[in-house]
C-alpha cells in the first residue's frame, strides 16, 4: 500500500537536521537556562542565540520575539493581554480566522464584555477592506484588529499590507496569526509593522510545541503567565529548550531554503491543479485555493461530486488507500460538526458536497499526487 502524506497545513515532517540538534541539545545541554552555574549560563546562551535569530531573519529586536508552546497560547495570550494591559474594548475579526482567535475573542465578548464585531467576507473568504475601514470608524473606542494571513483552510493570502495600513491610519493595533505562512513566506516586520504576530515550528517541519508571538517592542503588554523572569518576565515557566532548539533549526532551514522549496512546492500544487481538473472536470476549488497568485502555494481546497451519503465513507477511504489529507482543517476534522470557514462562503447546496484539504511539502512528489487523484477518481466512479 502506497503511504500518502497530504496533510502539511495540519502540522509537516520534522527535518533530520532538526533532530539531530535536538538529540545534541537534550544529550549535551541540559541545564536549567535560569540556573547561574555553568549548565544554565551554557544553555541560556543557545536560548537567546536563537531569539537573536529569528529576530535577524524577521528584522525585529530579539525583545520582541516570546517563545510559546505554539500559536494557540500566543494567539491567546495576545488576545487576552490586550483587553486587559491595552484598553481595547472592541475586537474585529473575522468567522473564518482560526478557534484560536475566534473562541478567544467569544470568550472576551462574553467573560470582559468587550465588542465584538466581524468584518464582512466577499465571495471568496476575503475580508471586504471598505467594511473594515467602516468598523474602524464607527466610533471612538480602543480596537484591535485580528486578522490571519493565511486561512488555514481555503489558503487565502489576505491584503496584509493594506490592512496594516488601514490599522495605522485609525489608531488600532493589528495582530495577525502567521501560522500558515511564517516559514513559508519571508517576513519584514518594519516594512508591514504588524503591532502582533505568531507562529508554529511544528507548520515549518519543527518539532510540535514551541512557536513564538512576536510583541513590537513597547506594546505595554504585561505577563499572562506569571511565576518566574523566564522569556524576559514575559512568560513564567522553565524554557523547552530542546524544542526552541528545534525551531530554530526549522527556521533558519526554511528561510535558507525558502526559494528553492517555495518554487519546488509551488509546481506541485500546479501539477495537482492541472491534474485533478483533467481527471475529475466537476471538481470546484474553495476559496481561492484554485489561484496561484492568490492563495497559498501550500493547500488546495477541493469540493467534489459526491453526494452526501458517499461522503461519510471518503475520508475512510483514502485512509484505507493510505492517503492522509483533512476535512476542513486538522482541528475539525474529528468532529461531527462542518466547517465553519466554508460554512460562511458557500451557499448550502454546496456545503453539502464532501470538501478536503490537501496540502504539500518539500516532501511529496509528482507521483504521490496523481496516486492521491487516482484515487479519488475510481471512488467518484464506483
Amino acid at each position: 500500500m502506497e503511504k500518502v502524506y497530504l496533510d502539511n497545513a495540519a502540522t509537516t515532517q520534522v527535518r533530520s537536521s532538526v533532530i539531530h540538534k535536538m538529540q545534541e541539545a537534550l544529550t549535551q545541554f541540559y541545564g536549567n537556562p535560569s540556573s547561574t552555574h555553568s549548565f544554565g549560563r551554557s544553555a541560556k546562551t543557545v536560548v537567546e542565540s536563537a531569539r537573536k535569530t529569528i529576530a535577524k531573519y524577521m528584522n525585529a529586536h530579539p525583545s520582541e520575539i516570546i517563545f510559546t508552546s505554539g500559536g494557540t497560547e500566543a494567539d491567546n495570550m495576545i488576545l487576552r493581554s490586550a483587553v486587559r494591559d491595552l484598553g481595547v474594548t472592541t475586537i474585529i475579526t473575522s468567522k473564518i480566522e482560526h478557534h484560536a482567535v475566534l473562541h478567544t475573542a467569544q470568550d472576551l465578548e462574553r467573560q470582559e464584555g468587550i465588542n465584538l464585531r466581524f468584518v464582512d467576507l466577499d465571495e471568496w473568504g476575503n475580508p471586504k477592506l471598505s467594511h473594515l475601514r467602516k468598523l474602524l470608524q464607527e466610533d471612538d473606542t480602543k480596537k484591535l484588529v485580528s486578522l490571519m494571513h493565511v486561512n488555514n483552510e481555503i489558503g487565502n493570502k489576505i491584503a496584509i499590507a493594506e490592512i496594516c495600513g488601514l490599522c495605522k491610519e485609525h489608531g488600532a493595533f493589528f495582530h495577525s496569526d502567521t501560522v500558515q505562512s511564517i516559514g513559508h513566506y519571508p517576513w519584514d516586520v518594519q516594512e508591514i509593522q504588524v503591532d502582533f504576530l505568531t507562529a508554529a515550528a511544528h507548520k515549518f517541519h519543527g518539532p510540535k510545541g514551541i512557536g513564538f508571538a512576536f510583541l513590537r517592542k513597547n506594546s505595554g503588554l504585561k505577563p499572562l503567565i506569571s511565576g518566574g523572569s523566564q522569556e524576559r518576565g514575559f512568560r513564567a515557566g522553565t524554557e523547552s529548550f530542546h524544542n526552541i532548539v528545534g525551531l530554530q533549526e526549522a527556521f533558519v532551514a526554511a528561510y535558507d531554503n525558502l526559494e528553492e522549496e517555495q518554487a519546488y512546492v509551488t509546481e506541485l500544487k500546479k501539477y495537482f491543479l492541472e491534474s485533478i481538473q483533467r481527471e475529475i472536470p466537476e471538481v470546484k476549488f474553495n476559496g481561492l485555493s484554485g489561484d496561484l497568485e492568490s492563495s497559498t502555494y501550500t493547500l488546495v481546497s477541493v469540493r467534489l461530486p459526491i453526494d452526501s451519503d458517499k461522503a461519510i465513507l471518503l475520508l475512510f477511504h483514502l485512509d484505507i488507500k493510505g492517503i492522509a489529507c483533512s476535512k476542513g482543517s486538522a482541528c475539525q476534522s474529528g468532529s461531527d460538526m462542518g466547517s465553519h470557514v466554508l460554512s460562511e462562503i458557500l451557499p448550502e447546496e454546496e456545503l453539502n458536497k464532501p470538501s478536503l484539504r490537501f496540502s504539500f511539502s518539500k516532501y511529496n512528489t509528482r507521483e504521490e499526487l496523481d496516486y492521491a487523484i487516482e484515487v479519488l477518481k475510481d471512488f467518484i466512479a464506483n
